[in-house]
Order: C-alpha cells, then structure tokens, then sequence
C-alpha cells in the first residue's frame, strides 16, 4: 500500500557545465584609418594627373612654349624635297615640342604616296627627327592610265607630267582588279617583278629586249619583244628555265621576227615558235 504522505524526490536533470566565452567588440578604428588613407591617395592621385595634364594641354597650347622647336632633321631623300616633307609633316621652328603629336605627323607624311614608311622621333630639348623610306618604281602599269609600281608589287601613283616612262610596261590589270581583290592582284604583280628580276640578270635576251609584260590571272605571263612585238608565253613560274631554253633559239630568230606570230616557252621540254 502506497504511503501517500512520502513525497518522491524528483532529482533534477543534470545540466552541463558551459564556459561562457566573453566576446571581444571589433576595432573597426585601424580598418576605417586605412580606408581613409587608400581613398585619400587614389584622390591625391587623381588630381596631381589632372594637374599634370592640365599644365601639360596649357604648356602645349602656350605661344611662347618653354620648349619651342628649333631643329627639324630630315632622313637623306632621293625623289623628296626635304622642305615638302616638312610641309607636309605641318611643322614648323618655334612649335612647342611638347604639343608635337607625333601620330598624326606620321599619319599626314603617310598620305604622300612616295612614301612608303615613316617614323617620327622627338628628342628633347629642341629636335624633331623625321626619318623617311621612299617607294622605287620598277615598272608602269597600264590600267587605262599609267600607274608606278613598286618592287613589292604596290601600284601607288598615277604618273602625271614630268614623271618618267622609262620603265617596263606592264598590262592585263585594271583597276577593278586591284579593287576587288588586292592581295591577288598584288601577288600576281609580284610574279612579274620576279621576271624582271631574272630578265635583268640574264645574257643574249634581257629586259632591254621587251616591250610589255601581259599578266592573266589564269594563263600567267607573256612578255612581247621589242623587235617585232612579238608575244613569247612563258606561264606561271620556272622562268629562269624557259628563259634559258628561249634564249637558245632567240639568237637566230632575231632577224626573223617578223614573221613569228608567238611563241610559246610554257612546256617542260620544248618550245613552240608559231609563224604567220
């Protein structure tokens, strides 16, 4: 029988023991003294470059430059006038040699088209060097009106009065050519610089002997002679062999050129001399 006047004992849950850790409040003070600083720097920064720049656009603008131009030294010139690259370039003594800009000096020079290359120095305190590569014609190209080609197979200039014709004609190209595609068109100029080349190096028939040189695309070069004008088919390439082989038989037909309608070197073995 159940005492009822006996109270239980109820013995409490036993409860850990927990350590309190004591939280430290973050020094913000050091991280707020170098943001402060890197802002202040960067803005330090950015106004001594606006400074700078400004006292530069001013001393560059200012007529009477602390650092004026007082020599201007051209590159030896072979078809140039010194005084016309000068002109050209919009120089002048006296111009403030920090308000040269040398970009656009070159970019103006570029448009001359004798010129093939520039670059352009300024040496402080008083010099500006403009140092100059000029295009060599070796050949006029007949596009309806005569253009100047060089050895890189460039057509850069009309010729106009005064300018010389005393160079190798060379036909089969127009102007739409050069438009349409200009890198197949020049590589195909450059397939006939490679025969002058072998032309003038060569005995018994050199680039004195020949009239015109014809370009097309598809059938290659053929030279005419300038006795008779007579057209001599040579191809796409393996010139100094065809050449050899014609001049073997040049010698006799030289007094019969008249008579010879074409003929044609394009074969490994043989050459075929058409007569009229």
């Amino acid at each position: 029988m159940r005492d009822l006047h006996v109270k239980t004992r109820i013995k409490p849950a036993q409860t850990r023991n927990r350590v309190k850790r004591e939280r430290k409040p973050i020094n913000w003070r050091p991280l707020i003294t170098w943001g402060s600083r890197l802002v202040c720097g960067l803005a330090g920064l950015a106004t001594a470059g606006g400074i700078c720049y400004g006292g530069y656009r001013y001393l560059s603008q200012w007529e009477f430059a602390p650092l004026p131009l007082r020599e201007i030294e051209v590159s030896k010139l072979q078809r140039l006038k010194r005084d016309d690259v000068i002109a050209q370039a919009g120089v002048r003594p006296g111009d403030s040699m920090l308000g040269l800009r040398l970009q656009d000096i070159g970019s103006q020079l570029a448009k001359n088209p004798w010129i093939d290359k520039v670059q352009v120095r300024r040496y402080f305190p008083h010099t500006l060097a403009i140092e100059v590569v000029e295009r060599v014609p070796v050949a006029v190209v007949n596009m309806g009106f005569l253009y100047y080609m060089d050895a890189g197979g460039t057509v850069f200039k009309p010729l106009t009065q005064g300018d010389s014709l005393d160079y190798p004609v060379i036909t089969g190209v127009t102007e739409e050519d050069l438009a349409r595609d200009p890198v197949g068109t020049r590589e195909a100029l450059k397939g006939t610089v490679a025969l002058m080349e072998q032309l003038r190096r060569g005995k018994g028939f050199t680039l004195a002997d020949v009239s015109e040189i014809h370009l097309d695309k598809g059938f290659g070069l053929t030279l005419f002679t300038a006795a008779g004008g007579v057209p001599v088919r040579l191809g796409n390439g393996g010139y100094e062999a065809k050449l050899a082989r014609f001049v073997r038989i040049y010698g006799e037909l030289r007094e019969h050129m008249a008579a010879v309608e074409y003929i044609d070197c394009d074969y490994l073995d043989k050459i075929i001399v058409k007569k009229g």
